[in-house]
């Protein structure tokens, strides 16, 4: 693959000012091209983190130790009598598809007691404002939850669950995600890679989850994530990448069978499966984030 690949994405990110850390291309046969705008240091994935959590969930579902259609309040049960009515009727699925009714990015009026209180009592105690799995509203606390299930059937929390099953086996040494203050994995938020680590996770789904001949995760939950999706988009959003539709805590691209990692400030992993091929940017780009997954479209997908 020839760098020039990246002409016009780099000249759209000068013409517009966009601030971009480092991209990555890579086709299906091992090809890549990559480019720095600065040093590749960690950086924070912010909710480009959610997907890793989603593949914790996809290997609890694998190895029967859950299945999605699960009501999350049956692994808690020390907070059945508190739950706000509503809650017993959320699935795993629907906290992939951020659909758990409570309309809140954390726990909306308990945010306060994050400090002293488990963060999984707070999310029951929030009132359920919507039917569960019939609205999407974009929410830290339903990737959070998911991450509590998954240590409720392993007894790691999700970055210590991760590190065996898919960090190591990706050559991802000892990595900073960090946790709430009783120890669990925030899995929202807050995990911090290179561009090089980052764009592990993007290679691994490319290819369908196997690593070096070794199977991480199971090619149906792969499917299932961008294929069981739900209508995303809230009250006056009109930016056509957030409303392409959201599937296992990743995002519907609007090229047709693309979907992404996304974090704020421009962190992506944008795959392109009709075109063999994925990218992985990293960024800082507060303004016009989704400028960058136009040009990638626009400039880099026509000449794979």
């Amino acid at each position: 693959m020839k760098e020039s690949i990246l002409d016009g994405f780099r000249l759209t990110a000068a013409e517009r000012g966009l601030t971009v850390y480092g991209i990555r291309v890579e086709r299906k046969n091992g090809e890549s091209v990559t480019h720095f705008w600065r040093s590749s240091d960690p950086v924070n994935l912010y909710s480009a983190a959610k997907t890793f959590t989603s593949l914790a969930v996809g290997m609890c579902a694998e190895d029967g130790r859950f299945a999605l259609t699960d009501r999350v309040l049956d692994f808690f049960p020390e907070y059945r009598e508190i739950a706000a009515p509503g809650s017993e009727d959320i699935t795993l699925r629907d906290l992939l598809h951020m659909a758990s009714g409570k309309p809140h990015f954390w726990f909306g009026e308990l945010d306060a007691q994050k400090p002293e209180r488990d963060w999984a009592e707070l999310f029951f105690r929030v009132p359920v404002e919507k039917k569960p799995g019939t609205a999407f509203f974009y929410s830290n606390a339903c990737c959070y939850m998911l991450g509590r299930a998954v240590e409720k059937v392993t007894g790691n929390n999700v970055r210590d669950f991760l590190v065996p099953r898919l960090f190591t086996p990706l050559g991802i040494e000892n990595p900073q995600w960090h946790t709430d203050p009783r120890g669990h994995t925030l899995c929202a938020t807050q995990l911090f890679l290179t561009l090089d680590e980052f764009s592990r996770l993007g290679r691994l789904l490319l290819h369908n989850g196997i690593r070096e001949d070794k199977r991480l995760i199971s090619e149906e939950y792969l499917k299932k994530m961008s294929w069981d999706t739900i209508k995303s988009g809230w009250d006056g959003c009109s930016e056509p990448e957030c409303l392409a539709g959201y599937g296992y805590q990743v995002w519907l691209c609007t090229a047709p069978g693309s979907f992404r990692a996304d974090g704020k400030y421009g962190q992506f992993s944008i795959l392109l499966p009709e075109r063999e091929a994925v990218v992985t940017i990293t960024a800082h780009e507060e303004k016009r984030p989704y400028s960058l997954i136009r040009a990638v479209l626009r400039e880099i997908a026509p000449r794979l």
